[in-house]
């Protein structure tokens, strides 16, 4: 039997805002919406997408999985989603690394790389 990454759920505290985020910083959309989860992605065909579920505390420690976007040109990419709301974040990386983390607004760290071309890069 075969499996695929059908999508991620991240555990949000204020559902639409961190939704919208991240449907700007992917440019994706809403797929389904209401109060007990949202989901988001290219289209409703293509996998995997992420699925924000309600939680009520906030978050506290350094996550354990976190998601790597890989741009054209990082710099640019960097300042663009530092616009939509995202902050710089130091989880150890040192200052040689070829990735920036950032996190959302609700504080899910993530990395902004160098252009990958295959997942060997």
């Amino acid at each position: 039997m075969a499996v695929s990454l059908y999508q991620l759920v991240v555990d949000a505290h204020d559902l639409p805002a961190l939704a919208r985020f991240w449907c700007q910083v992917l440019d994706w959309q809403v797929l389904f919406e209401d109060e007990h989860e949202i989901v988001i992605g290219a289209d409703a065909r293509a996998l995997p997408g992420i699925c924000f579920v309600p939680v009520g505390e906030r978050k506290t420690v350094k996550n354990r999985l976190h998601i790597d976007l890989s741009p054209d040109d990082r710099e640019a990419e960097v300042e663009r989603i530092l616009a939509l709301g995202a902050s710089r974040a130091e989880v150890g990386q040192g200052e040689d690394v070829t990735w920036t983390v950032l996190a959302d607004p609700e504080g899910n760290e993530f990395c902004v790389l160098r252009p990958k071309k295959t997942l060997l890069d």
